[in-house]
């Protein structure tokens, strides 16, 4: 390392602090020191790790992450993508994570992405996200429980961005059982929309939660040297915590599949209602069709054709053998 003195602007380059980047230096111990722009170079201490963290679109930090990651790598970090997933080069890791912007709504879920580099003494992150203010850093830095290890860092990252998804995943559940009730109020026409809508939801987030859960699980099981025993345990606990949401979500999946077949068979009902009514109707008319058609033929020898009353005996006769098979159909549950 150069032993020449640095203007506080290239100390911050140096540092990683370009842009609105930060640097942050952990003892593995539970504590950790924040750097400023005009510090001097940060020292590591033995069993800590250095984080440094910048926006993915400034172009100061991709030129500072060209320089010390190389233009391959510098450009995985950079690289526009769509979904999580982890990569193992040598002994070290690129995770991608992906979390739900704050106060988002389940039908507007703004997704946001943390590119995680991981090597054995630092972690570089470039992301939009405020990392200091989604990892909590600075009630952090009061009570000495910061991360103790890269893992340790990522296994929390996760964590919460599964916090940000249970309160999404709750108000889903609650649309749901809006659903069920709109369905006993019969408001099926209703229902089947809100239906549509939810289930497109909920695909889209088992899209964000199951690639994030085998990220980590792949993280989990790599054989990276600087991982411990108490590492790999954090990053199972934050996979199977980002599974347990896949599992909700897979329930309410479920639900909403279950409560679709119960509007198919509400509405199978009403179809089976109006053709039963139909039949009802045809059935009893036949009769009288038949006895009308027949006193409307145009030959000689109907009955009643010369009685001034025939028409209205005839109405009498027709009424009353409406009536004698509606009585019979009732009587024999057919309506």
């Amino acid at each position: 390392m150069s032993t020449t003195a640095k203007t506080p602007n290239e100390r911050a380059v140096f540092n990683g602090l370009v842009g609105s980047g930060a640097v942050l230096i952990f003892d593995g111990k539970g504590g950790m020191t924040r750097h400023e722009p005009d510090d001097d170079h940060p020292v590591v201490p033995p069993g800590g790790f250095k984080l440094v963290v910048g926006n993915s679109k400034g172009p100061e930090f991709k030129l500072w992450l060209k320089g010390e990651l190389g233009e391959f790598n510098s450009g995985l970090v950079t690289a526009p993508t769509s979904r999580s997933r982890c990569s193992v080069l040598d002994d070290r890791a690129l995770v991608i994570l992906r979390v739900v912007r704050p106060g988002a709504e389940p039908h507007d879920v703004g997704r946001q992405f943390l590119t995680i580099w991981i090597e054995k003494s630092r972690v570089i992150i470039a992301s939009e996200l405020n990392i200091l203010d989604f990892l909590g850093l600075a009630r952090v830095e009061q009570v000495e429980h910061a991360p103790t290890s890269p893992a340790d860092l990522i296994a929390r990252l996760a964590l919460r961005a599964t916090d940000r998804l249970e309160p999404l995943i709750e108000m889903l559940g609650d649309r749901l059982d809006e659903v069920e009730e709109s369905l006993i109020t019969n408001r099926t026409e209703r229902a089947q929309d809100n239906l549509e809508h939810l289930r497109r939801t909920l695909i889209s987030f088992r899209r964000l939660v199951w690639p994030q859960r085998d990220a980590l699980t792949t993280l989990e099981v790599e054989d990276l040297s600087y991982f411990s025993d108490r590492d790999r345990l954090r990053l199972r606990e934050a996979a199977l915590r980002t599974a347990r949401i896949g599992d909700e979500l897979q329930a309410l999946s479920e639900r909403a599949v279950l409560v679709h077949e119960e509007i198919i068979d509400d509405r199978a009902e009403q179809m089976n209602k109006a053709m039963l009514l139909l039949a009802a109707v045809t059935v009893i008319f036949s009769p009288l069709t038949l006895i009308t058609g027949l006193l409307g033929m145009n030959v000689a020898g109907i009955p009643f054709a010369e009685s001034g009353a025939a028409f209205w005996v005839v109405c009498a006769a027709i009424v009353g053998l409406g009536l004698a098979v509606l009585w019979v159909m009732r009587r024999r549950h057919w309506m």
